[in-house]
Parts: structure tokens; sequence; C-alpha cells
């Protein structure tokens, strides 16, 4: 069946690129096509009517026009500019790593409704948190889920025994945590505490709604956002480049 040469879809705008005098590739994800890029003619001049549709982190409605290379955008809707994002460069910072992390991670045209969603939901409760730290664990854990790298924080990965409630251990390799007769399989693998280990598994385990009451102390939340890098540049291969500026806003912060 000929695929038709319009067609509608809503995305959230990943990554944009400029090109020659007035043009932008974006990158976009949506619900039903997952990642794909394509091309805004004239988005650049200031008198287009697709400009403010279509800026960096809009979940937008879309009409495109198919391409030879790039399918074209001909219309563009607002339907969530998430504004406190664009009122507070933390929050921004945090929702562009998170915009980041969905487009490291996916491969281009494969449908994923429940990372659209996360995504989505995780804009929205960036614009309603205080720190944006806990929602900003809680998409990482379960995009990894989604993903299909869920690390195990139950069981021990060496021995399959259940956990003993004391210091035990990471390993990014491996794609979760180890017990302390283990450790020494994988030289390489992180102490995880015990209260880092149970707000994890909870982050991992329970619904947004519970989450977002929990109040856990900097000291712990450095250890969580640490594991999570170690892991994520483990299974990315690199570092993701939002992380840098999110270090350096925190210094001066």
């Amino acid at each position: 069946m000929t695929a038709p040469k319009v067609y509608k879809t809503e995305a959230i705008v990943l990554r944009r690129m400029n090109l020659g005098e007035a043009d932008r590739i974006l990158t976009l994800y949506s619900p039903n096509l997952g990642k794909f890029r394509a091309m805004a003619k004239g988005v650049r001049r200031p008198m287009s009517k697709l400009g403010g549709h279509l800026e960096l982190l809009t979940q937008t409605a879309l009409m495109l026009a198919r391409g030879q290379n790039l399918d074209i955008v001909t219309q563009s809707q607002t339907i969530n500019s998430f504004l406190p994002l664009r009122e507070n460069l933390w929050r921004a910072s945090l929702a562009i790593y998170a915009a980041e992390l969905v487009d490291q991670f996916t491969v281009e045209h494969v449908e994923n409704r429940p990372v659209y969603k996360l995504l989505v939901d995780t804009l929205h409760r960036l614009c309603q948190a205080q720190d944006g730290e806990l929602a900003l664990r809680y998409f990482e854990l379960n995009l990894l889920t989604h993903l299909g790298y869920k690390p195990e924080l139950h069981r021990c990965l060496g021995c399959t025994s259940p956990l003993e409630p004391t210091t035990n251990f990471f390993t990014s390799s491996g794609g979760g945590a180890l017990c302390p007769r283990c450790k020494e399989t994988e030289p390489q693998a992180q102490p995880i505490s015990l209260n880092a280990l149970k707000v994890m598994r909870f982050l991992q385990d329970q619904e947004y709604a519970k989450v977002h009451k929990l109040k856990i102390s900097a000291e712990l939340g450095r250890e969580l956002e640490q594991l999570m890098r170690h892991y994520i540049r483990y299974i990315l291969e690199r570092q993701v480049k939002s992380v840098e500026f999110l270090d350096r806003l925190r210094r001066e912060g």
C-alpha cells in the first residue's frame, strides 16, 4: 500500500540544526513514528509561521509532506511549550539532558509510545519540580526499562541470591547489583549504599505520584546521580554532552 504523500503526527522537538540561511533540520520524537528527522523550510525567517511552534522541547502537532531525503514540515501548531522550562536555566538544562538521552538511546523510525509518554510527562514534571533531580532519576531508570536496559536491583547478578541489607556493589558492565562476595568478579563495580539501592528500587517499581514525595539528602542524591551516569555512559560508550553544562551550572549556582 502506497504511503500518503501528506501525513499528521505530534512530536517533541529533541534537537535542531541550522541549514543554509533560513532552514532547519529537526530531530523529532513521535508516539507513532519514534524518532525521525524533518526539514523546516524558511523557519528562521522573522515572518515564518512555523518558527514559534518548532522551538526546542516544544510538543507540537505537525503536518508533513514526504520528501526525497527528508520529509518537509508544512504546518505546525504548539500543543505545549512548557513555558516554565524557558524561564529557568536549571530546569531547561535538565529538560535538554532528558531530550538528549532519548535522542542518544533511540534509533530512527522505531515506535515506542511509552518512551514518548515518559518524555512528555517528564517535561511536565520538570516544569513543576523545585530542583528536578528526583524527576530526572525517575526518568533515567524508566527510560532504561522501556529500552531493555533495566538494571537488576533485587538479586545478585553473580550468585542470584537476594541482596542483603548492607553495602552492595553496582556493575555497569553487568547491568545491576552484586553482593559483597561476588564483587571480586567485577573489579570495576562501584559501592552502592543501602539507601541508594532502596531509592533506585522505589524509582524503578513505583508510580511517580508516590516517587515525588520522597525526601533524599544531597549526599544520597549525588550518589544516585553518579551511579546513573556511569551506567548510562557505559551503555552509550560516551558521555552525554549536556552533563558538562549541568555540572558547570551546579558549580556556579
